[in-house]
Protein backbone atom coordinates (compact mmCIF):
# COMPACT_ATOMS: atom_id res chain seq x y z
CA UNK A 1 0.00 0.00 0.00
CA UNK A 2 1.40 3.41 -1.05
CA UNK A 3 1.79 5.64 2.43
CA UNK A 4 0.60 8.81 1.31
CA UNK A 5 2.75 12.60 1.36
CA UNK A 6 -0.05 15.45 1.70
CA UNK A 7 1.41 18.40 -0.01
CA UNK A 8 -2.25 20.51 -0.16
CA UNK A 9 -2.93 22.24 2.74
CA UNK A 10 -3.74 25.50 0.54
CA UNK A 11 -6.64 23.38 -0.46
CA UNK A 12 -7.60 22.20 2.64
CA UNK A 13 -6.08 20.73 5.57
CA UNK A 14 -6.75 17.79 8.12
CA UNK A 15 -9.04 18.48 10.41
CA UNK A 16 -6.34 18.37 13.70
CA UNK A 17 -7.92 15.94 16.32
CA UNK A 18 -7.87 18.30 19.43
CA UNK A 19 -10.44 20.55 16.81
CA UNK A 20 -12.64 17.35 16.44
CA UNK A 21 -12.78 16.36 19.72
CA UNK A 22 -13.95 20.07 20.48
CA UNK A 23 -16.91 19.34 18.45
CA UNK A 24 -18.11 16.35 19.54
CA UNK A 25 -20.25 17.50 22.23
CA UNK A 26 -22.45 19.63 20.12
CA UNK A 27 -23.17 17.11 17.99
CA UNK A 28 -24.65 14.85 20.77
CA UNK A 29 -25.42 16.31 24.02
CA UNK A 30 -25.15 20.67 23.34
CA UNK A 31 -27.17 20.13 20.07
CA UNK A 32 -29.69 22.64 20.04
CA UNK A 33 -30.57 26.20 18.14
CA UNK A 34 -29.10 28.78 19.28
CA UNK A 35 -32.08 31.20 18.18
CA UNK A 36 -34.45 28.59 21.20
CA UNK A 37 -35.11 30.60 24.67
CA UNK A 38 -34.86 27.14 26.11
CA UNK A 39 -31.94 25.54 28.17
CA UNK A 40 -31.07 23.76 25.51
CA UNK A 41 -30.87 26.24 23.34
CA UNK A 42 -29.28 28.75 25.88
CA UNK A 43 -26.03 26.28 26.14
CA UNK A 44 -25.70 26.42 22.18
CA UNK A 45 -25.91 30.19 22.13
CA UNK A 46 -23.38 30.31 24.80
CA UNK A 47 -21.22 28.19 23.05
CA UNK A 48 -21.59 30.76 19.55
CA UNK A 49 -21.13 33.12 22.03
CA UNK A 50 -17.76 31.97 23.31
CA UNK A 51 -16.60 31.27 19.93
CA UNK A 52 -16.90 34.50 18.80
CA UNK A 53 -14.98 36.00 21.45
CA UNK A 54 -12.37 33.49 20.76
CA UNK A 55 -11.82 34.32 17.12
CA UNK A 56 -12.25 38.03 17.08
CA UNK A 57 -9.20 38.14 19.89
CA UNK A 58 -7.30 36.36 17.37
CA UNK A 59 -7.77 39.14 15.16
CA UNK A 60 -7.92 42.47 17.71
CA UNK A 61 -11.42 42.67 16.78
CA UNK A 62 -14.92 43.42 18.46
CA UNK A 63 -16.57 39.90 18.93
CA UNK A 64 -19.89 41.42 17.63
CA UNK A 65 -18.44 42.45 14.53
CA UNK A 66 -18.06 39.08 13.84
CA UNK A 67 -20.35 36.84 11.46
CA UNK A 68 -20.20 33.54 10.69
CA UNK A 69 -20.76 32.37 7.56
CA UNK A 70 -20.26 29.07 5.57
CA UNK A 71 -17.57 29.71 3.83
CA UNK A 72 -14.43 32.71 3.09
CA UNK A 73 -15.97 32.49 -0.29
CA UNK A 74 -20.01 33.24 1.25
CA UNK A 75 -17.49 35.90 3.30
CA UNK A 76 -16.55 37.78 0.26
CA UNK A 77 -19.53 37.66 -1.41
CA UNK A 78 -21.34 39.27 1.36
CA UNK A 79 -18.21 42.07 1.89
CA UNK A 80 -18.03 43.18 -1.50
CA UNK A 81 -21.81 42.87 -2.75
CA UNK A 82 -23.14 43.55 0.74
CA UNK A 83 -20.71 46.82 0.49
CA UNK A 84 -21.17 47.86 -2.97
CA UNK A 85 -25.48 47.29 -2.90
CA UNK A 86 -25.58 49.11 0.72
CA UNK A 87 -23.19 52.47 -0.54
CA UNK A 88 -23.74 52.76 -3.63
CA UNK A 89 -24.62 56.32 -3.53
CA UNK A 90 -21.42 57.10 -2.19
CA UNK A 91 -19.68 55.69 -4.95
CA UNK A 92 -19.34 52.83 -7.71
CA UNK A 93 -15.97 52.31 -8.53
CA UNK A 94 -14.04 49.45 -6.79
CA UNK A 95 -10.46 48.18 -6.40
CA UNK A 96 -9.64 44.96 -6.57
CA UNK A 97 -5.77 43.25 -7.30
CA UNK A 98 -5.59 40.93 -10.58
CA UNK A 99 -4.53 37.99 -8.57
CA UNK A 100 -7.85 37.77 -5.88
CA UNK A 101 -9.09 34.67 -5.56
CA UNK A 102 -11.60 33.51 -7.99
CA UNK A 103 -14.99 34.53 -5.88
CA UNK A 104 -13.47 38.01 -5.44
CA UNK A 105 -13.16 37.93 -9.74
CA UNK A 106 -16.63 36.62 -9.78
CA UNK A 107 -18.23 38.57 -7.55
CA UNK A 108 -16.87 41.68 -9.42
CA UNK A 109 -17.86 40.39 -12.74
CA UNK A 110 -21.85 39.96 -11.44
CA UNK A 111 -21.54 43.58 -10.02
CA UNK A 112 -19.71 45.35 -13.28
CA UNK A 113 -23.27 43.70 -14.86
CA UNK A 114 -25.19 46.01 -12.03
CA UNK A 115 -23.58 49.04 -13.42
CA UNK A 116 -20.47 49.61 -11.06
CA UNK A 117 -17.06 50.21 -12.06
CA UNK A 118 -13.92 47.93 -11.26
CA UNK A 119 -10.36 48.06 -11.84
CA UNK A 120 -7.63 45.72 -11.35
CA UNK A 121 -4.62 46.76 -9.36
CA UNK A 122 -1.41 45.19 -11.49
CA UNK A 123 1.23 43.30 -9.40
CA UNK A 124 5.00 42.82 -10.18
CA UNK A 125 6.82 39.55 -11.24
CA UNK A 126 6.77 38.27 -7.46
CA UNK A 127 3.35 39.29 -7.47
CA UNK A 128 2.87 42.11 -5.30
CA UNK A 129 0.76 45.04 -5.56
CA UNK A 130 2.39 48.34 -5.73
CA UNK A 131 1.13 50.79 -3.56
CA UNK A 132 1.80 53.86 -5.50
CA UNK A 133 0.15 52.61 -8.14
CA UNK A 134 -2.45 51.77 -6.11
CA UNK A 135 -3.17 55.55 -5.00
CA UNK A 136 -3.19 56.57 -8.25
CA UNK A 137 -5.96 54.22 -9.17
CA UNK A 138 -8.17 55.94 -6.60
CA UNK A 139 -11.16 58.03 -7.59
CA UNK A 140 -13.66 60.06 -6.34
CA UNK A 141 -15.85 57.76 -6.46
CA UNK A 142 -14.05 54.87 -5.23
CA UNK A 143 -15.79 53.03 -2.50
CA UNK A 144 -14.02 50.01 -1.79
CA UNK A 145 -10.91 48.16 -1.74
CA UNK A 146 -10.41 44.56 -1.86
CA UNK A 147 -6.45 43.12 -1.05
CA UNK A 148 -6.30 39.70 -0.25
CA UNK A 149 -3.58 39.04 2.75
CA UNK A 150 -1.75 35.85 1.39
CA UNK A 151 -2.09 34.72 -2.73
CA UNK A 152 -3.51 31.23 -2.48
CA UNK A 153 -1.79 30.01 -5.28
CA UNK A 154 1.76 31.70 -4.54
CA UNK A 155 1.63 32.48 -1.42
CA UNK A 156 2.61 35.94 -1.87
CA UNK A 157 1.97 38.51 1.06
CA UNK A 158 1.09 41.86 0.73
CA UNK A 159 1.56 45.15 2.20
CA UNK A 160 -2.07 45.27 3.31
CA UNK A 161 -1.03 47.90 6.06
CA UNK A 162 -0.30 50.37 3.70
CA UNK A 163 -2.76 49.74 1.47
CA UNK A 164 -5.13 50.13 4.78
CA UNK A 165 -3.83 53.00 5.47
CA UNK A 166 -4.41 54.72 2.29
CA UNK A 167 -7.79 53.67 2.24
CA UNK A 168 -8.20 55.19 5.83
CA UNK A 169 -6.83 58.57 4.58
CA UNK A 170 -8.64 58.84 1.81
CA UNK A 171 -12.06 57.56 3.80
CA UNK A 172 -12.34 54.32 1.70
CA UNK A 173 -13.50 50.80 2.79
CA UNK A 174 -10.69 48.32 2.95
CA UNK A 175 -11.71 44.73 3.07
CA UNK A 176 -9.04 42.20 2.77
CA UNK A 177 -9.21 38.30 2.27
CA UNK A 178 -7.04 35.90 4.82
CA UNK A 179 -8.00 32.94 4.48
CA UNK A 180 -4.72 31.96 3.17
CA UNK A 181 -2.43 34.04 5.92
CA UNK A 182 -4.58 33.61 9.53
CA UNK A 183 -3.09 31.51 11.64
CA UNK A 184 0.53 31.26 10.04
CA UNK A 185 1.27 34.91 10.24
CA UNK A 186 -0.36 37.73 12.54
CA UNK A 187 -4.03 39.49 11.43
CA UNK A 188 -5.35 42.32 13.35
CA UNK A 189 -8.02 44.43 12.13
CA UNK A 190 -6.53 47.52 14.15
CA UNK A 191 -2.90 48.01 13.49
CA UNK A 192 -3.25 46.63 9.66
CA UNK A 193 -6.48 49.46 9.03
CA UNK A 194 -8.79 46.79 8.19
CA UNK A 195 -12.63 47.01 7.93
CA UNK A 196 -13.72 44.35 6.39
CA UNK A 197 -11.77 40.60 7.26
CA UNK A 198 -12.45 37.38 5.59
CA UNK A 199 -11.90 33.89 7.37
CA UNK A 200 -12.15 30.54 7.06
CA UNK A 201 -11.62 27.50 9.17
CA UNK A 202 -10.57 25.03 6.65
CA UNK A 203 -7.56 26.11 6.00
CA UNK A 204 -6.16 25.98 9.81
CA UNK A 205 -7.05 22.60 10.24
CA UNK A 206 -10.81 23.13 11.36
CA UNK A 207 -14.01 21.84 9.50
CA UNK A 208 -15.22 22.70 6.33
CA UNK A 209 -17.96 24.20 6.01
CA UNK A 210 -17.92 27.66 8.51
CA UNK A 211 -16.05 30.97 7.86
CA UNK A 212 -16.64 34.40 9.02
CA UNK A 213 -16.29 37.91 8.05
CA UNK A 214 -15.85 40.31 10.31
CA UNK A 215 -17.20 43.68 9.87
CA UNK A 216 -16.26 47.08 11.60
CA UNK A 217 -19.13 48.66 13.19
CA UNK A 218 -20.79 51.56 11.35
CA UNK A 219 -20.08 50.29 8.21
CA UNK A 220 -23.64 49.61 6.38
CA UNK A 221 -23.73 46.17 4.43
CA UNK A 222 -26.95 44.57 2.65
CA UNK A 223 -27.41 40.70 3.58
CA UNK A 224 -27.24 38.16 1.12
CA UNK A 225 -29.53 36.00 3.06
CA UNK A 226 -33.11 37.22 4.48
CA UNK A 227 -34.75 35.36 6.91
CA UNK A 228 -34.70 34.37 10.81
CA UNK A 229 -32.07 37.34 11.59
CA UNK A 230 -29.41 35.24 13.28
CA UNK A 231 -26.14 37.04 13.08
CA UNK A 232 -27.64 40.59 13.88
CA UNK A 233 -29.69 40.17 11.02
CA UNK A 234 -26.90 40.34 8.48
CA UNK A 235 -26.68 36.48 7.65
CA UNK A 236 -30.08 34.63 8.54
CA UNK A 237 -29.54 30.95 8.75
CA UNK A 238 -29.41 28.51 11.95
CA UNK A 239 -26.16 28.79 13.45
CA UNK A 240 -23.52 25.44 12.53
CA UNK A 241 -22.63 25.49 16.12
CA UNK A 242 -20.65 21.92 15.96
CA UNK A 243 -18.33 23.65 13.36
CA UNK A 244 -18.40 27.18 14.97
CA UNK A 245 -16.97 25.64 17.84
CA UNK A 246 -14.04 23.56 16.01
CA UNK A 247 -13.43 26.82 13.66
CA UNK A 248 -12.56 28.51 17.33
CA UNK A 249 -10.62 25.93 18.64
CA UNK A 250 -8.74 25.81 15.96
CA UNK A 251 -7.82 28.83 15.74
CA UNK A 252 -6.81 29.30 19.21
CA UNK A 253 -4.42 26.14 18.33
CA UNK A 254 -2.81 28.46 15.37
CA UNK A 255 -2.55 31.51 17.89
CA UNK A 256 -0.87 29.32 20.60
CA UNK A 257 1.92 27.29 18.18
CA UNK A 258 2.71 30.19 15.34
CA UNK A 259 5.86 31.27 16.06
CA UNK A 260 6.80 27.25 16.73
CA UNK A 261 5.30 26.56 13.16
CA UNK A 262 6.40 28.95 10.99
CA UNK A 263 9.99 27.95 12.16
CA UNK A 264 9.38 24.36 11.28
CA UNK A 265 7.60 24.97 7.79
CA UNK A 266 10.18 26.91 7.31
CA UNK A 267 13.19 24.94 7.21
CA UNK A 268 10.76 22.34 5.29
CA UNK A 269 9.89 25.14 2.93
CA UNK A 270 13.68 25.56 2.83
CA UNK A 271 15.33 22.47 2.33
CA UNK A 272 12.40 21.29 -0.72
CA UNK A 273 13.43 24.63 -2.31
CA UNK A 274 17.20 24.50 -1.99
CA UNK A 275 17.28 20.79 -3.41
CA UNK A 276 14.84 21.47 -6.19
CA UNK A 277 16.77 24.68 -7.73
CA UNK A 278 20.86 22.39 -7.18
CA UNK A 279 18.90 19.64 -8.82
CA UNK A 280 16.86 21.05 -11.67
CA UNK A 281 18.22 23.32 -14.02
CA UNK A 282 14.78 23.79 -15.63
CA UNK A 283 13.50 24.91 -12.34
CA UNK A 284 11.68 28.31 -11.33
CA UNK A 285 9.87 30.05 -8.73
CA UNK A 286 6.93 31.59 -9.05
CA UNK A 287 6.75 34.63 -6.37
CA UNK A 288 8.57 35.73 -4.17
CA UNK A 289 10.82 33.47 -2.15
CA UNK A 290 11.62 36.13 0.69
CA UNK A 291 7.84 37.65 0.99
CA UNK A 292 5.63 34.76 1.09
CA UNK A 293 4.14 32.38 3.60
CA UNK A 294 6.88 29.55 4.17
CA UNK A 295 3.94 27.26 3.64
CA UNK A 296 3.55 27.15 0.01
CA UNK A 297 6.00 26.89 -2.76
CA UNK A 298 4.94 27.44 -6.23
CA UNK A 299 7.20 26.25 -9.02
CA UNK A 300 7.71 25.37 -12.39
CA UNK A 301 9.89 23.46 -15.13
CA UNK A 302 11.30 25.50 -18.14
CA UNK A 303 9.65 23.34 -21.31
CA UNK A 304 7.23 21.04 -19.31
CA UNK A 305 4.56 23.65 -18.38
CA UNK A 306 1.97 22.37 -20.42
CA UNK A 307 2.52 18.94 -18.59
CA UNK A 308 1.88 20.02 -15.10
CA UNK A 309 -1.39 17.78 -14.51
CA UNK A 310 0.71 14.99 -15.75
CA UNK A 311 3.09 15.53 -13.29
CA UNK A 312 0.13 15.68 -10.94
CA UNK A 313 -1.33 12.53 -12.05
CA UNK A 314 2.21 10.94 -11.73
CA UNK A 315 3.03 12.46 -8.19
CA UNK A 316 -0.42 10.65 -7.28
CA UNK A 317 0.19 7.50 -8.67
CA UNK A 318 3.36 7.71 -6.08
CA UNK A 319 0.77 8.86 -3.24
CA UNK A 320 1.79 12.36 -3.91
CA UNK A 321 -0.63 14.83 -3.35
CA UNK A 322 0.08 18.61 -5.43
CA UNK A 323 -1.70 20.77 -7.09
CA UNK A 324 -1.47 22.50 -10.19
CA UNK A 325 -2.93 25.83 -9.10
CA UNK A 326 -5.68 26.81 -7.13
CA UNK A 327 -7.69 23.61 -6.04
CA UNK A 328 -11.15 26.02 -7.10
CA UNK A 329 -9.60 26.90 -10.73
CA UNK A 330 -9.72 23.30 -11.48
CA UNK A 331 -13.46 23.64 -11.79
CA UNK A 332 -13.04 25.86 -15.14
CA UNK A 333 -13.12 23.69 -17.55
CA UNK A 334 -12.35 26.10 -20.36
CA UNK A 335 -9.12 27.46 -19.04
CA UNK A 336 -6.54 26.15 -17.29
CA UNK A 337 -3.85 29.20 -17.55
CA UNK A 338 -3.50 30.39 -14.04
CA UNK A 339 -4.77 33.88 -14.16
CA UNK A 340 -2.30 34.64 -10.91
CA UNK A 341 0.59 33.09 -12.66
CA UNK A 342 -0.46 35.62 -16.16
CA UNK A 343 -0.33 38.43 -13.72
CA UNK A 344 2.98 37.94 -12.58
CA UNK A 345 3.99 38.06 -16.48
CA UNK A 346 3.95 34.41 -17.40
CA UNK A 347 2.78 33.74 -20.84
CA UNK A 348 -0.78 31.66 -21.86
CA UNK A 349 1.63 28.72 -21.74
CA UNK A 350 3.63 29.18 -18.74
CA UNK A 351 0.90 29.84 -17.09
CA UNK A 352 -0.21 26.65 -17.01
CA UNK A 353 2.62 25.30 -15.44
CA UNK A 354 2.60 25.85 -12.27
CA UNK A 355 2.84 22.92 -9.54
CA UNK A 356 2.03 24.32 -5.79
CA UNK A 357 3.24 22.48 -3.04
CA UNK A 358 1.78 23.19 0.44
CA UNK A 359 2.41 22.84 3.77
CA UNK A 360 0.34 22.07 7.01
CA UNK A 361 0.76 21.47 10.53
CA UNK A 362 0.89 17.29 9.65
CA UNK A 363 3.80 17.85 7.26
CA UNK A 364 6.87 16.41 8.35
CA UNK A 365 10.49 16.46 6.84
CA UNK A 366 10.71 12.92 6.36
CA UNK A 367 7.80 13.56 3.41
CA UNK A 368 9.55 15.97 1.82
CA UNK A 369 12.39 14.06 1.78
CA UNK A 370 10.07 11.31 -0.08
CA UNK A 371 8.92 14.07 -2.50
CA UNK A 372 12.56 14.63 -3.32
CA UNK A 373 13.14 11.04 -4.27
CA UNK A 374 9.46 10.74 -5.81
CA UNK A 375 10.16 13.54 -8.25
CA UNK A 376 13.66 12.27 -10.13
CA UNK A 377 11.35 9.75 -10.87
CA UNK A 378 8.32 12.00 -12.13
CA UNK A 379 10.45 14.02 -14.40
CA UNK A 380 12.51 10.94 -15.98
CA UNK A 381 8.85 8.76 -16.40
CA UNK A 382 7.73 12.13 -17.95
CA UNK A 383 10.89 12.98 -20.23
CA UNK A 384 10.67 9.21 -21.38
CA UNK A 385 7.57 10.02 -22.67
CA UNK A 386 8.87 12.41 -25.14
CA UNK A 387 12.30 11.14 -25.63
Amino acid sequence: MIKGAYFDNAATTQVDPRVLDSMLPYFSEIYGNASSMHTVGTRAKSALSLSRVTIADCINAQPDDLIFTSSGTEANNLAIKGVAMANRSKGNHILVSAIEHDCILNTCQWLAGQGFNISYIPVDNDGIIDTVILERMIRKDTLMVSVMHVNNEIGTIQPIEQVGSICRERGILFHTDACQSFGKIPVDMQTQNIDLLTLNAHKIHGPKGVGALCIKKGINITPLFHGGGQEAGRRSSTENIPAIAGFAAAAEICMNEMKSEFQRISQIRDYLYNFLSKNYEDFYLNGNLIKRVPHNLNFSFHGMEGEAIRLLLLFDECGISVSAGSACSSNDKENNASHVLKAIGLNQFEARGGIRVSFGRFTSMEEVITFTHAIGNVVRQLNSIYS
